[in-house]
């Protein structure tokens, strides 16, 4: 099991500014192969689309109400653990948990986790969430923390190159997509709902206010790679269903302000073709970043997550130049009990 045995000789402790540079080298040190250091392992290691160029530690990244901390042995910065919280849903995503030395790595990482557990706790925060490689010891660690993995993800990549051409705004509208607006929100949940098992959505407990929220704070749906969207300007593009009212599809961009992969999303019914959504897509990347027609603009590719269940987008995402780079497992905790709705029941005769 894993314990604190092998770590009590540290301490774990909010980080400091001054810390900022010891944490730049561990983040980096804990992602580059053959070390001797366990990290979450997102989504791959190397470049140009490295974990640390992802979710590196500029102060720019950190929100006031982001957390921080390290654990320090011997005035030696061995751990660290960041998560972000999410304000509006109380809920907290732990994107980064690092350690060095392979003998005390787990319990380094395991105190750095029940710390951020009990802040949350003591926060008020409902759900806990973090996804990771099922690798050195990440899955193991979290279940023993109480986390349950309900799911995992495909991270899909498409290398720099040559984009499809954006397209006319007669085209889009022809097909029926168009940008999302607040007042789709009842219509995406339903979307949502349709493609998404239902244990996974107990889990997830969105709720139609969650859909109304667009631009910089618009983060589902849920995903294992939804930290960068942090350096992201997004935006929201819907299929309408031919003579309906509902919506066929989702797609969710990300156009990178910094040196990462651009982000795509889609969410489409199940018996919904998804190629028109992402040649889209990759039309509106391309128009907002000068790619058109294989510009010569440097850029780091497009990089998309799918859930298992999700499929066939994968294969769709395959047939756009876009080729698989890792699995990931996504865990979940909560902290609120569940309790049965008031409902009306038959009543007996004695």
């Amino acid at each position: 099991m894993i314990g604190s045995r092998g770590a009590r000789s540290g301490k774990v402790r909010a980080a400091r500014i001054t810390d900022l540079a010891a944490l730049g080298e561990l983040s980096r040190m804990c992602q580059a192969d053959g070390s001797d250091a366990r990290s979450l392992g997102l989504p791959v290691s190397g470049q140009p689309i490295g974990m640390f160029s992802l979710f590196r530690l500029p102060l720019a990244a950190f929100r006031p109400h982001d957390l921080l901390y390290v654990y320090e042995d011997g005035g030696r910065v061995a751990g660290l653990v960041r998560v972000e919280r999410e304000g509006w849903r109380d809920e907290w995503t732990i994107v980064e948990l690092d350690a060095v030395g392979l003998a005390v790595a787990g319990d380094v990482r395991f105190r750095l986790v029940q710390q951020a557990l009990r802040e949350g706790q003591r926060r008020g925060a409902a759900r806990f969430h973090v996804a990771c490689a099922d690798a050195s010891g990440n899955v193991e660690l979290f279940m023993q923390a109480g986390f349950a993995r309900y799911g995992e993800e495909i991270v899909c990549y498409r290398p720099p190159g040559p984009m499809p051409e954006p397209w006319t705004e007669a085209r889009a509208a022809e097909a029926g997509i168009r940008p999302a607006r607040p007042i789709d929100a009842t219509a995406l949940m339903n979307l949502y709902q349709a493609a998404t098992p239902v244990p996974v959505q107990r889990l997830e407990a969105f709720r139609i206010a969650d859909w109304e929220r667009q631009g910089a704070n618009w983060r589902v749906p849920r995903s294992s790679l939804a930290p960068i969207l942090r350096f992201a300007d997004l935006e929201g593009f819907v299929l309408e269903a031919p003579g309906d009212a509902r919506l066929d599809g989702f797609i969710q961009l990300g156009i990178a302000r910094e040196d990462q992969p651009h982000y795509l999303r889609a969410l489409v019914r199940p018996e919904v073709d998804a190629d028109a959504l992402v040649d889209f897509g990759l039309g509106v990347i391309a128009a907002r970043t000068g790619r058109a027609g294989g510009g010569e603009k440097a850029d780091h590719g497009v990089i998309a997550p799918v859930r298992t269940y999700e499929s066939p987008i994968d294969r769709q995402l395959e047939d756009a130049g876009f080729g698989d780079i890792a699995r990931v497992t996504l865990l979940i905790k909560e902290t609120l009990v569940r309790v049965a709705e008031p409902a009306l029941v038959p009543a007996g005769v004695r």
